[in-house]
């Protein structure tokens, strides 16, 4: 089982900042933004394409939990960001969001 299932389950003990049936949401250990929040489903998805062809439901959910957690957290702008495969930069493979905010981000990224 995957450490995201393993928070998701309850295993890992996490300060959960949005939760439903279907997706939670808590800070990211490592955030490269003032605001980096992790929103991941309940279920386990290898990436986001995974989830894409298996959940549309799931994906709507966490868009949902994006918006709300960006005005929860005053963000007047903020990224989202999906990292698949690891030439992507995806070092947790269980598909998950990236919410970013509280700073100015440069285009391209990476």
């Amino acid at each position: 089982m995957c450490i995201f299932c393993k928070i998701a389950g309850g295993e890992i003990p996490a300060q959960f900042l949005y939760e439903s049936a279907k997706v939670v949401a808590f800070r990211d250990l490592d955030p490269q933004a003032p605001v980096h929040i992790l929103v991941i489903p309940r279920d386990h998805f290898e990436n986001a394409a995974e989830l894409a062809a298996a959940d549309s439901a799931t994906i709507s959910e966490l868009f949902t939990a994006a918006r709300e957690l960006a005005t929860s957290e005053g963000l007047d702008g903020y990224r989202i960001a999906f990292n698949t495969g690891a030439s992507a930069g995806q070092s947790v493979f269980h598909a998950h969001l990236h919410l970013l905010g509280g700073r100015a981000f440069a285009w391209p990224p990476g």
